[in-house]
């Protein structure tokens, strides 16, 4: 269990929670409840854990200022799935000077996630 976990609100569980997978490689851990449509997914996307809430009316208007930061594997590869996925590309990919190849997408929510990859030393 992480200290920290993000929690994202959505009206579409089910379009975010395969966005996730198929995107990050997020695995269900835990749902509430047990059996039938779920309120609460735990996810686990690596060593992080991460909240999926349904609510039907989650609220709209710009993004809040707080974003979500996913390390992949590879940036330019994970960034070419984000639109079949529902997603949308804002930027990049950009290979920054403190080491990370960054790209800015956003889920199919609006909610803003940066993709980042160690850039190997050289």
């Amino acid at each position: 269990m992480s200290t920290i976990q993000p929690v994202i609100v959505t009206a579409d569980l089910e379009a975010l929670l395969g966005f996730c997978t198929e995107l990050f490689r997020a695995e269900e851990i835990f749902r509430v409840p047990a059996e039938g449509p779920a309120f609460y997914l735990g996810l686990r996307i690596g060593d992080t854990d991460l909240g999926l809430v349904a609510r039907a009316n989650p609220g709209t208007g710009a993004a809040s200022r707080i974003l979500l930061s996913i390390g992949v594997g590879d940036v330019d590869e994970t960034l070419g799935r984000v639109k079949a996925l529902g997603g949308s590309v804002r930027g990049g990919p950009t290979d920054m000077p403190w080491g990370q190849r960054v790209a800015h997408i956003q889920d199919p929510d609006g909610n803003p996630v940066n993709l980042t990859q160690p850039i190997p030393a050289q």
